[in-house]
C-alpha cells in the first residue's frame, strides 16, 4: 500500500491530499529515508512524520484490506513509538 494511502486510511492525515503534500514536501520519511507519495509501506517499518512542533514516529503492525479503518482499530495497524 502507498504510504499516502496508507496515512489516510490508518487516521493518521485527516485526507490522502494532506499526506501527498507532506510526502512532497520532505515531511514523510520511512525507516530514515524521505519518501515520496507512491513508495510502498511494509510491516515492521518506521514511520517518521516531522510536523513543527513535534517529530512522530509509528511502526507499522498490519496493512488495511480496507479504504478507511474505524479510529478504535488504529492501534491494531500502527503503534506510535516515543
Amino acid at each position: 500500500m502507498r504510504v499516502d494511502k496508507f496515512l489516510n486510511s490508518v487516521n493518521i492525515t485527516k485526507r490522502r491530499t494532506i499526506s501527498e503534500d507532506m510526502c512532497k514536501n520532505g515531511v514523510v520519511s520511512i525507516n530514515g529515508v524521505v519518501v515520496k507519495p507512491a513508495k510502498d509501506v511494509k510491516v515492521g517499518d518506521i514511520i517518521t512524520i516531522a510536523y513543527l512542533e513535534k517529530i512522530m514516529k509509528y511502526e507499522v503492525l498490519q496493512i488495511p484490506a480496507t479504504k478507511t479503518i474505524p479510529k478504535t482499530q488504529q492501534n491494531d495497524y500502527v503503534r506510535e513509538i516515543q
